[in-house]
């Protein structure tokens, strides 16, 4: 490695994102990731028009629309009756209107097509097993100083910038932004796989359907070219009576999850009841349990960079998923980076702070946005009935993002 390097921690899709746009730039990269080796992990994700204009900006689409599913239409639905409350229609119009599609795909899936694009670069060197423990920063541009440790041996390298992509327990955003760990938000994420062969006909989806309820709310939408469906099931655990675990993925037990469909409408139901009898989300069990952390949103640029470490992703911004809006933000995150980084012009630290002003607020919105979802998702009572209300005479409108769904440069 040299001084000349760019230095990544963090493989995930926000971490090979930024190795992307490094090598669209022609800069050697130098790529850490924890993990021993990448795998199968996680579960569906959706991705907004505005994500797939990146990704067709660095070569992917054809790629990923071998393994996307392509949604007709984003319904809403009443969770407890199952009444139809909206519809958002995903076909050409929409298409037409935002020059991309709205797709789903598995999480490995995408993340091994990032890794397959990111490793045609010749100037990119990966490390596994390994972690960032931490740096010291060096004034005028000087190259920094980054310590690694593997395998209980430490090593010592340098970089000219230091880019965490490290997840949301990020150690360089501990270091950089000693503002504390991120907080569990008491809302827990319960994810099941299930092939559509295995569910009768009359439960076979290919749209991305919304069940809201009270304290909960339910998502399934096709992914891998429709064979599969994805379902995610998020409770407010302390209102449900449930103890939110703090580990990051775990095996659930069914009767847990089948204890949250008592009472919900019978199409609802029945799939949890499908998934927990035939469904595989990972290592052979029906479902896995995510806590759900968060941090208050950004308020300036100075918490995405400061001189030459930057933050990207979750490290950055933690994303609840009320917006489905986490990988979307990871890869305007790096389309950026790669832009800034193409201002020769500038000093390294005048790049990454250009990149941190060009995002923080969009990345705040969204932030803001999602919790604010996530809260009406939930609603009870008096406010439930008026959100429905809502959703029968301007769902359309209400559902649709416009300022979120356009290419960021637009």
């Amino acid at each position: 490695m040299t001084e000349s390097t760019l230095l990544i921690a963090g493989g995930g899709i926000g971490g090979l994102s930024a190795a992307i746009a490094a090598g669209e730039r022609g800069l050697p990269v130098h790529l850490v990731e924890q993990s021993h080796a990448f795998g199968e992990v996680g579960a569906g994700i959706q991705l907004g028009p505005n994500a797939w204009h990146c990704l067709r900006q660095w070569g992917l689409e054809t790629a990923l629309s071998e393994y996307v599913a392509f949604p007709g239409n984003i319904l809403a639905r009443n969770a407890l009756t199952g009444e139809h409350l909206s519809c958002l229609p995903l076909g050409e119009p929409f298409i037409t209107h935002y020059g991309a599609p709205y797709t789903t795909i598995h999480r490995a899936d995408l993340h091994a097509l990032l890794l397959e694009r990111a490793s045609a670069y010749p100037a990119l060197q990966v490390s596994m097993a390994t972690t960032v423990t931490d740096y010291e920063p060096a004034a005028d541009d000087r190259p920094i100083t980054v310590h690694l440790s593997r395998d209980h041996d430490t090593q010592t390298l340098t970089a000219y910038a230091l880019i965490g992509a490290d997840g949301v327990h990020s150690r360089i955003r501990q270091q950089l932004l000693p503002d504390g760990t991120v907080t569990p938000t008491g809302h827990l994420a319960y994810r099941g796989l299930i092939q559509q062969s295995a569910l009768p006909q009359r439960m076979r989806c290919t749209d991305v359907t919304t069940w809201l309820g009270p304290n909960l709310h339910a998502v399934s939408y096709p992914i891998r070219g429709s064979e599969w469906l994805n379902i995610v099931l998020i409770v407010d655990a302390m209102a449900a009576g449930h103890t939110a675990s703090q580990d990051w993925d775990q095996a659930a037990p069914n009767d847990t999850v089948l204890d949250l469909g008592q009472g919900l409408c019978p199409p609802l139901r029945d799939l949890i009841q499908a998934v927990s009898s035939h469904g595989r989300a990972h290592d052979g069990h029906p479902w896995r349990a995510w806590p759900l952390w968060g941090r208050p949103a950004l308020t300036s640029a100075q918490e995405m960079a400061q001189q030459q470490v930057a933050l990207l992703g979750d490290a950055a911004h933690p994303m609840l998923p009320y917006l489905a809006q986490g990988a979307g933000m990871s890869i305007e995150d790096a389309f950026q980076l790669q832009q800034s980084l193409g201002l020769e012009a500038l000093s390294i630290s005048e790049r990454l702070q250009h990149y941190a002003r060009q995002r923080y607020a969009r990345n705040a919105k969204v932030q803001r946005q999602a919790r604010r979802n996530g809260r009406i998702f939930h609603y009870r009572g008096l406010m439930r009935l008026a959100r429905d209300a809502a959703l029968r005479t301007a769902g359309r409108r209400l559902m649709d993002s416009p300022w979120l769904y356009r290419p960021i440069w637009a």
